[in-house]
């Protein structure tokens, strides 16, 4: 008796393990799951915006005019770190695109927004400005010097992208 009372603990354990995979296959197939990244939320900037323009020491730049396929999903203003403005977009394509701003001095400040590209020899002119290209391994960048601060337009997206970005540049 005691041989055979051993077995049947062995197969019972078994066929408990079986069907419990068989139910969790069960549930894994008829139980909904999304794998996707959730949609990113639209940001509304305006408040923001009209804070960063009553304390900033420069004109603080925002788009206007961009599709609503253009959507804002970061933005902050700190005016204790070099009056900083910051303004993120993602583009149609779904590329990241930012607005930084900041009193900061010019080179510590590029290299920071722009994660590190380089100053190439390219200019490119938007509207009535002259824009520098920078490029990097991550962010590419088009950076316009002011009197007193400094505007950099950088992202993912490409130079055609950015380029739209900082023609849409409005201060008032």
């Amino acid at each position: 008796m005691a041989g055979t009372k051993g077995k049947q603990t062995v197969r019972d354990m078994l066929l408990s393990l079986g069907l419990i995979g068989l139910m969790a296959g069960v549930i894994y197939i008829f139980i909904p799951h999304d794998d996707s990244e959730p949609p990113l939320k639209r940001v509304d900037y305006r408040v923001e915006l009209l804070t960063a323009r009553r304390a900033a020491s420069y004109p603080v730049a925002a788009p206007e005019g961009l599709p609503g396929t253009w959507k804002a999903t970061s933005v902050r203003y700190d005016g204790a770190a070099f009056d900083a403005w910051h303004l993120g977009f993602h583009d149609p394509e779904g590329q990241y695109v930012a607005i930084e701003q900041s009193t900061q001095r010019a080179a510590a400040f590029i290299d920071s927004a722009s994660q590190g590209a380089a100053a190439t020899k390219a200019t490119e002119r938007i509207g009535d400005r002259t824009w520098e290209r920078y490029e990097g391994d991550k962010y590419d960048a088009l950076v316009l010097r002011g009197k007193g601060s400094t505007t950099v337009v950088t992202g993912t997206a490409s130079f055609g992208q950015l380029a739209r970005m900082a023609g849409a540049l409005k201060t008032s």
